[in-house]
């Protein structure tokens, strides 16, 4: 669509330019009104097609002024005999106005009633007259996080913020809503099941619980027929053909015959009617229909008792306000929560017969006196409004047994409790009391339950020491306690103090049955008497030294959880308990455990992170009932024996192990617990595993063997019949285990080994889901192996480098590894985002997304962020400006996906520094949610995010509550997300907000790693261990891969992904070369490179930053005429001296090479396609095309388009002075050489390629995807070891967006020069060189040259 020119005038819109009129009118203007068609579901209009130049122009004076986008809404049609709907494309009406224009303005000029305004595609809002559409957008924008104006014009004027904010001319209707709302059409009617009466036209309607019959003619006045259909019945007619019978229950049953003409119809009135009779009581939900006034003939249904109508935008006034609720005579309960009304309905209190009301997030200030006339009330909820204090009258509702008043502005417990005796619990959650006063709460002897959690607590008040012996649960969470004295609460049995301040607690024990009080500083716990009753006990994350002595008393404690403590012993009396079941005792300083004498009935035992060097020798004799056993994280030797005699009795299903000194003499061990069904012993010290005890490990089911020290895993695996994951990545392991053929195999793990190749069946296991053999730098797969592999859901197999990639090229700078770990659940909701070279190699970029339920968004956000970011940073140099904007737009183009769903998101962007780009590099992070970036700093970990949830940021849920958002006990806003920050779940503004934390740091030769981690890593690492775990591994992808077994192994069953970034910053990873001469680095020239703990050379997890990872989809037949034969590898000199072609600059990306600075945006991916065979080999094909998976139609194949500027020829003589001199043109841009392609042959002459026709900017989100693609959107590699694929190092861009694989030499094509004769063809093509002039390319040679590409040679 090209530019919109002005159209007619409108009312409002006289024929003279936008100027004058707004000299007119200071109020506000529209200024454009267009009609165009939307020409697909995202944009509506292309960039140019939004505005003229006029209106361009209009808009860049003044950032007051704007554009709103008008919908049109469905249409309606009705026939005089069936209701039928005709739904049109809605037309989309561009306004120009200012800030100050109203509603009335618009409607006005739009020739419209109203305008109507939808957020996130929900709930739909009729807008005052005098509200401001334009100024509604920006202030939306502005709460979002954006803060420039110019900016805000910017976004309010892109079409795709409909997916957040949406005007209508029309109120939009979806069917099934007015369909469960009311349904009417005139049919043929016949009353009762004789066939005495007649078939007549009748006018039927189906609303709220009746059935209402009535004459055409004079439907409002005549007589009218009402049916109640409660516990009724709906049948089907079968002598007449979509016609359905209408019952009423009750002893003088009636009936109504009516017959329609479809049967789509039909089945819409008896799937609506159906559930109506269903019901036992006679309830009509109307919630969520932006209603503003009840359909007419709802008040027909007399009958209704219960009416929902929650999240709706109810009116007071009208003939279907709230104000004639009262016509409704046996209306009991009633919703009205979340509707907006701002007051209270003081008609609601002349309902008599009401015994439940709900008005909660109404934006209530106070409550009525009237409200005492509701006798009957036994359940009043007014949560999230703005409540101080509630009228005496309140105090008249006896029969009143529930009242909520959560989250509202209470400073106190209101005095009226006192009179509401009937009244049990006191629910106060979210509100401003600053002072516990138990003298209050022991006047109201009926008070049994006071919830307390979120307020402002500080201090307590007792003024008495009489006892209260009502109160039995209490929910202080989430305050500022320091000191908690309620030994006063003799009947107190459940305390809830978890994350306050608390230094000392003081309980009474004589009911006391449950403990919560976890995340506090406690360092005493005073209970007496002794608890009795207690039965639980949760005492993490405190500074206890020693376990309370009344615990060890406790003669029915069944869980335990001291975790996270100062701890140094474990008493006797607890671990001897014959009542415990469960004892958490990881992480304290536990050096050893009492030895048992007695049976013990403990089942679960998490002793990891401790200093234990051996367990206690009766542990397994003696507790015959442990299923569960984590001893990870210790300095174990030796395992103690199961049993001593001849059959086990040992009950053990769980044994976690990692990170200990176990060597192979305790295998024979594990032999005496035959139950084993999960086994970790991952980071030990085994060499092997003796295949004799691993075959009476029949029910073994997941196997963790990892960063030990194996070379080959025992062939009895194959009797291991119930194995579905077997993790031994990081060994020495050289021989394919023979795991293929076990029958639930799903998971195998083998990267980082040295595997040489893979013997399998033909035919692999329909359960196998995931296959890993990254960092199997040896390994080489065959053709057919490939395809057999390719059916695998998630395949990961090394990329291998060209053969003539020059590895000091590569940027030395950062190198990454990541790793993600599905755990116990069904699918992977991670999702990573690496890209070494960014923008033209001058930076990195690396992301985690988390979705915590969902794979869509981290998905999305894996594809897209990249490509955002990389524009922002052409509009904006500060870091805040552009990270910033990054995230809000990419929480935009999420769409119609993120109205639902959210995803946590982290992003971390290096670049050179803008105070000295030249020698030193900036390190810019932006995170939303829980996903945290850590960096190593001289071997100490610097937070570099924050993490924004409920339970971790003070503020930010102080931010949620004043904006009434409802925090469940749960601790998650509205009961969805415990997060107050995240891209997506636009439903939830302002609750939740996309605008992220954003920090900046100046890289250092002292940053040694990054670590990227989602929430489920940082919840069982803690930040020092992390890095201590991965700071001296050479690999950055096993460092990934340790760090998510770790997790595992400390108890994490949720997703979990990790990635390490290896961080070399300094002059000395300078590689930067000018015409063969190494720049000098700190001391000078010959400046030596030193990669701290450098990684395998060829492994590809290291990302050197030269190798691009690329997806992209390819029929077999364009690879196999594109790329020719793969054998041209071995001859890549083309038999040409390298000395006879100047070496080219290269630069590092220290030192990048400057740039125009024009930004051009490439495509995403690359797209190959064919009709041709997909079989892998074109006619003429003797052989498949190595290294081509092919998987139907689809076949994908690896690909290099990073920006490689002047690769160096394989094996370069020294610069002499007999090498022929660059011209001073050449020195400017340098020389770039290519293979020109000629009709498909394979032959190429080497020619020098201009380099702007050789420029390629390659889009972010092209680099970081490659490989085979994940179910839940994360990618991973495919195989390249083969070298299956060339591509120009430099490939020219062309206007489809698509490029095309060179050629490759074929080794009898090549120009082979004999050693004798290799001076005379250097003289030789070094005469023809000078004697050849070099015309000047015309302006039209430079825009039409042929497709040349540059490859490595």
């Amino acid at each position: 669509m090209g530019e919109v020119e002005p159209g007619p005038a409108g009312p409002l819109e006289p024929r003279e330019p936008p100027e004058a009129s707004a000299s007119r009118r200071p109020g506000g203007i529209r200024v454009l009104k267009r009609n165009m068609k939307r020409n697909g579901s995202r944009n509506c209009l292309s960039r140019r097609g939004r505005f003229g130049s006029r209106e361009r122009d209009w808009l860049r004076e003044d950032v007051k002024r704007g554009c709103v986008y008008l919908y049109g809404a469905e249409t309606t049609t009705a026939t005089t005999t069936t209701t039928t709907t005709t739904a049109t494309s809605p037309d989309l009406h561009l306004v120009l106005c200012t800030v100050e224009t109203p509603a009335s303005e618009v409607c006005a000029g739009e020739g419209r009633e109203s305008l109507y305004l939808q957020l996130h595609g929900d709930l739909v809002r009729r807008l005052e007259p005098t509200e401001q559409p334009l100024q509604i957008v920006y202030d939306y924008l502005s709460r979002l996080g954006f803060a420039d104006p110019v900016r805000i014009q910017e976004e309010a004027a892109n079409p795709d913020l409909g997916c957040m904010i949406r005007f209508y001319g029309e109120k939009p209707c979806q069917m099934d809503h007015l369909d469960r709302i009311l349904l009417s059409g005139i049919y043929n009617v016949r009353k009762g099941k004789t066939q005495l009466h007649k078939w007549a036209e009748r006018l039927v309607v189906l609303c709220g619980t009746c059935l209402i019959v009535s004459s055409v003619k004079d439907c409002q006045t005549g007589k009218m027929h009402i049916l109640p259909l409660v516990g009724g019945k709906v049948e089907e007619v079968k002598r007449r053909q979509y016609s359905l019978a209408f019952s009423s229950a009750g002893a003088q049953v009636q009936t109504y015959h009516v017959s329609f003409e479809t049967l789509a119809e039909c089945q819409r009135w008896q799937r609506q009617a159906s559930k109506v009779v269903s019901q036992r009581i006679s309830t009509v939900d109307l919630s969520c229909y932006s209603l503003e006034e009840l359909p007419e003939h709802l008040f027909y249904s007399q009958d209704i008792t219960y009416l929902n109508l929650r999240h709706n935008f109810m009116q007071l006034e009208g003939p279907g306000g709230l104000d004639s609720l009262y016509k409704f005579s046996q209306l009991k309960g009633l919703n009205l929560s979340h509707n907006k009304l701002g007051l209270f309905p003081t008609l609601l209190c002349e309902i008599s017969t009401l015994t439940e009301l709900n008005l909660s997030c109404n934006g209530i200030h106070n409550v009525p006196c009237q409200i005492g006339n509701l006798l009957n009330l036994q359940s009043l909820c007014l949560d999230g409004n703005f409540l101080t204090t509630l009228p005496e009258e309140l105090g008249n509702l006896q029969q009143l047994s529930s009242l909520g008043i959560s989250f509202n502005h209470f400073s106190q417990i209101p005095e009226v409790y006192e009179k509401l005796t009937t009244l049990d619990k006191v629910l106060m959650a979210g509100n401003r009391l600053e002072v516990l006063n138990l003298r209050l709460l022991s006047r109201m002897g009926h008070i049994k339950h006071v919830d307390l959690r979120m307020n402002h607590l500080k201090t307590m008040v007792i003024e008495t020491l009489e006892r209260n012996k009502y109160i039995t649960h209490m929910d202080l969470r989430d305050n500022q306690l320091t000191d908690l004295d309620l030994s006063s609460l003799c009947s107190l049995e459940q305390l809830h103090c978890e994350r306050n301040q608390l230094r000392e607690l003081t309980l009474s024990g004589f009911s006391l049955r449950t403990l919560y009080a976890n995340s506090n500083r406690l360092t005493a716990v005073n209970v007496y008497p002794v608890p009795s009753l207690l039965t639980s006990l949760e005492l993490s994350r405190n500074l206890l030294e020693c376990v309370p002595d009344w615990a060890c008393e406790a003669k029915k404690i069944e869980i335990l959880d001291v975790s996270y403590n100062l701890l140094t012993d474990v008493p006797m009396r607890i671990l001897s308990s014959l009542s415990l079941r469960k004892l958490m005792v990881g992480h304290n300083h536990v050096q050893s455990l009492p030895v048992l004498m007695e049976h013990i009935p403990l089942e679960v035992l998490d002793i990891q992170h401790n200093l234990l060097t051996r367990l206690p020798d009766t542990l397994f004799s003696k507790a015959l009932n442990l299923r569960y056993l984590n001893a990870s994280a210790n300095s174990l030797e030796s395992l103690p024996l199961a049993c001593t005699g001849e059959e086990s009795l040992s009950m053990l299903q769980l044994l976690y192990l990692t990170s200990n000194l176990l060597t192979d003499q305790c295998i024979p061990v594990l032999v005496g617990h035959p139950h084993l069904r999960i086994l970790h012993l991952a980071n030990n010290q085994l060499q092997t595993f003796p295949a004799s005890k691993l075959n009476k490990l029949e029910q073994l089911e997941e196997l963790n063997l990892s960063g030990n020290k194996l070379k080959t895993i025992p062939t009895t695996i194959a009797n291991c019949k119930r194995l579905h994951t077997l993790v031994a990545h990081s060994n020495n392991i050289s021989i394919f285990p023979e795991i293929l053929q076990l029958p639930q195999i799903q998971l195998v793990d083998l990267s980082c080994n040295d595997l040489t190749e893979i013997l399998i069946p033909e035919a692999l296991p329909a359960t196998l889901q995931d296959l890993d053999l990254t960092g199997n730098t040896n390994l080489v797969l065959e053709h057919k192996t490939l395809e057999i592999f390719s059916h695998i859901t998630t395949l990961k197999i090394d990329q291998k480098p060209l053969p003539t990639t020059d590895s000091t090229v590569t940027s030395t700078f950062w190198s990454h590894g990541l790793a993600e770990m599905a755990g116990q659940r069904n699918k992977l909701c991670v999702s990573a985002l690496a890209v070494d070279n960014f923008a033209e190699g001058v930076g990195a970029v690396y992301g985690m997304f988390d979705g915590d339920r969902n794979e869509e968004l981290p998905r999305l956000l894996q594809c897209t962020m990249a490509d955002v970011l990389l524009e922002e940073v052409q509009q904006s140099t500060n870091d805040t400006v552009f990270m910033t904007n990054t995230f809000l737009v990419s929480h935009r183009k999420l769409g119609m996906a993120g109205q639902k769903l959210g995803s946590s998101a982290l992003m971390c962007y290096i670049r050179p520094d803008t105070a000295d780009p030249m020698n030193s590099f900036s390190l810019t992070v932006a995170n939303v949610g829980t996903c945290q970036a850590i960096l190593c700093r001289s071997g100490k970990p610097v937070s570099l995010s924050k993490i924004f949830s409920l339970e971790q940021d003070p503020e930010e849920a102080q931010r949620v509550k004043d904006h009434k958002a409802i925090i469940t006990e749960d601790n998650k806003v509205n009961g969805v997300t415990c997060c107050t920050r995240m891209l997506g779940c636009t439903y939830l503004y302002p609750w939740i907000l996309p605008k992220p934390h954003i920090s900046s740091t100046l890289l250092t030769i002292q940053d040694e790693l990054l670590i990227l981690g989602n929430k489920a890593l940082w919840e069982h690492l803690s930040h020092t261990e992390a890095i201590n775990a991965v700071r001296h591994v050479q690999d950055p992808l096993a460092a990934a891969k340790k760090l998510c077994t770790l997790a595992q192994s400390y108890g994490c069953q949720d997703n979990v992904g990790a990635m390490v970034v290896y961080l070399n910053i300094g002059e000395e990873g300078c590689t930067c070369e000018v015409n063969g001469f190494t720049l000098p680095g700190p001391v000078g020239f010959a400046s030596t490179t030193t990669i701290k703990d450098p990684p395998k050379p060829t492994t590809p997890s290291s990302s050197s930053g030269i190798a691009s990872e690329f997806s992209s989809e390819m029929s077999t037949s364009e690879v196999s005429s594109e790329v020719g034969s793969t054998a041209s590898d071995e001859h890549n000199t083309v038999g040409l001296d390298a000395g006879l072609l100047p070496r080219p600059e290269r630069r590092c990306s220290l030192h990048p090479t400057p740039t125009s600075g024009v930004f051009q945006r490439q495509p995403s991916c690359a797209t190959f396609s064919s009709n041709q065979s997909d079989n892998g080999l074109d006619s003429d094909d003797d052989q498949p095309v190595e290294g081509v998976i092919t998987n139907g139609s689809k076949v994908e194949v690896e690909v290099d388009i990073h920006c490689c500027r002047g690769r160096d020829l394989e094996n370069p003589p020294a610069v002499t002075e007999h090498s022929p001199t660059p011209c001073p043109e050449e020195h400017a841009r340098g020389l770039f050489w290519g293979i020109r392609r000629q009709n498909s042959v394979n032959s190429g002459i080497l020619l020098p390629v201009s380099k702007d026709k050789m420029e390629l900017q390659k889009s972010p989100s092209t680099s970081c995807l490659y490989g085979k693609k994940l179910s839940n959107g994360s990618i991973v590699p495919l195989e390249d070891s083969l070298n299956l694929i060339e591509v120009a190092t430099e490939a020219p861009k062309k206007k489809t967006g698509y490029f095309a694989a060179p050629t490759q030499l074929e080794p009898e094509d090549q120009f082979v020069v004999p050693r004798d004769l290799e001076e005379e063809v250097k003289e030789q093509m070094k005469q023809h060189q000078e004697s050849r002039p070099e015309p000047e390319p015309s302006e039209e040679d430079r825009t039409e040259l042929p497709e040349e590409f540059d490859t490595a040679l």
